[in-house]
């Protein structure tokens, strides 16, 4: 039987008037990423493909 994911909204969405939550939730080397108002759009990466993703858009454009 699959373990059910357990979600956690973002930090930065916990004004209950923000429309567009990050949640995201911890599997066996995976990590799930979805959008509050799309649940069923799920996409699946790795804690370094995460990272990799947090660098790129903190990284400055020129």
């Amino acid at each position: 039987m699959a373990a059910v994911p357990v979600w956690q909204k973002s930090s930065f969405s916990e004004d209950e008037d923000a429309p567009n939550c990050l949640e995201i939730a911890a599997g066996h080397e995976t990590l799930r990423l979805r959008e509050s108002e799309e649940p069923g759009q799920v996409v699946h990466t790795t804690p370094a493909g995460l990272a990799a993703l947090i660098r790129a858009l903190r990284a400055p454009r020129y």
